[in-house]
């Protein structure tokens, strides 16, 4: 299967730089300069991941995962200058999936990606209950199709969303912590899970729950994690 990443950064040396890297990977690569060009891009091509500069003119990381995370739930991998905390929590809590800091290792980049169109592009190989279809009081997933419903109506998740979905749904009851939900989802050794994962959960919950703040279904057990509700 032939993957195209796009990459959007508006340092003209860092979109090249990238793409010779992706390039020896296998990886089609489309370059876009800024968010405004990148989303016409996605308008006209097929796209599997998009790695998106948050600091850019025009239209920024932010505002073009907003426009993107309207129609599409392909990963996004955001890339700042910027170390801070709440810039990392920021980026994921508007629906990136990933977030790398300016200066990065190239290989530490490539890894991620492979990471998330690993996952991108087999949702739904979790080793956990082998139904193809779960459904806990209204709401269900189909593995099969890579969808989650409520009560019929389909969820719009991102791949992130939805592999946290499918976890915790293919083992309702059972309580996973944060490093736990974290190496199972990222398919990697925990860094920093306690600031990521709580904000997939919430957004999970915005999505799932008619009240986030009193859940029905995805629930916190305190010092502990989190789990559906059987």
């Amino acid at each position: 299967m032939d993957l195209t990443v796009l990459v959007t950064d508006d340092d003209r040396d860092i979109r090249d730089g990238i793409e010779i890297y992706l390039k020896n990977e296998g990886y089609n690569v489309l370059k876009a300069k800024d968010g405004k060009e990148a989303l016409e891009i996605l308008s006209k091509n097929e796209v599997h991941l998009i790695i998106l500069d948050i600091m850019m003119p025009n239209l920024d990381g932010i505002q073009a995962t907003f426009k993107i995370r309207e129609e599409r739930n392909i990963p996004i991998i955001m890339l700042s200058a910027k170390a801070e905390e709440t810039d990392k929590i920021h980026g994921l809590s508007i629906g990136a999936d990933d977030y790398i800091t300016k200066p990065f290792h190239p290989l530490e980049l490539i890894a991620r990606v492979k990471s998330q169109l690993r996952r991108y592009t087999q949702l739904g190989t979790y080793n956990g209950a082998s139904h193809s279809k779960i459904e806990v009081n209204g709401l269900s997933i189909d593995r099969e199709a890579k969808e989650v419903r409520l009560n019929g109506e389909i969820v719009k998740l991102t791949p992130i969303e939805y592999k946290i979905t499918e976890l915790l749904l293919a083992n309702a009851g059972r309580v996973f912590s944060i490093q736990e939900i974290y190496e199972r989802v990222w398919n990697e050794e925990a860094y920093n899970a306690e600031n990521i994962v709580p904000v997939h959960i919430r957004k999970i919950r915005e999505k799932i729950e008619a009240d986030p703040k009193n859940p029905r279904y995805l629930k916190v057990v305190w010092g502990i994690g989190y789990k559906i509700e059987k």
